[in-house]
């Protein structure tokens, strides 16, 4: 089977977002182990130059929602407001609900269609299969990898395979 945009992509973030959910369950469970407020673990960074735990998780989802964009289908409406752990794992759940609810020929054939994407201030304007393949997935490896890195930092006991997930069978 050839590798598609759908099948390149849409697996990749069911496996990985389910992934973040439990490091999330498992930092709850450390700062609560510990008797501090686990909200605090959201506001840590790697770098003073870098987003916080908050925005890495925040950031993955919204790239997660890549192929939607190629579908034309509208991109669940989230505020980047302060967030909790139930709230990071709320707006993880929706953006699975949304990967789920695609299918994949709304998203193969379209390589080469034009994809409007808004970052920050700028409209940039990119080929379906460079927002998915050179965009999206890069972006959402970072950000996935990041978050995790920022519980390994804080001592939350987390491995390879929290961040990994459950491969496809």
């Amino acid at each position: 089977m050839a590798i598609t945009m759908y099948s390149g992509s849409v697996p990749v973030f069911l496996q990985l977002l389910p992934a973040i959910s439990g490091c999330l369950d498992k930092a709850q469970a450390f700062a609560e182990s510990r008797k501090f407020d686990p909200n605090v673990i959201l506001q840590h960074r790697l770098a003073p130059d870098q987003f916080t735990f908050t925005r890495q998780v925040q950031q993955a989802c919204a790239h997660a929602c890549a192929p939607g964009r190629v579908a034309g289908v509208p991109v669940p409406a989230f505020t980047d407001t302060g967030a909790t752990i139930a709230e990071l794992k709320q707006r993880i759940a929706t953006t699975i609900d949304y990967l789920k609810g695609l299918d994949a020929k709304q998203i193969d054939g379209k390589e080469d269609s034009e994809v409007s994407v808004q970052l920050g201030p700028n409209t940039r304007v990119f080929k379906a299969q460079v927002l998915v393949f050179h965009h999206a997935l890069p972006n959402f490896y970072f950000h996935t990898v990041t978050a995790y890195d920022i519980l390994r930092q804080m001592g939350v006991e987390v491995g390879k395979r929290d961040y990994m997930g459950q491969l496809p069978a």
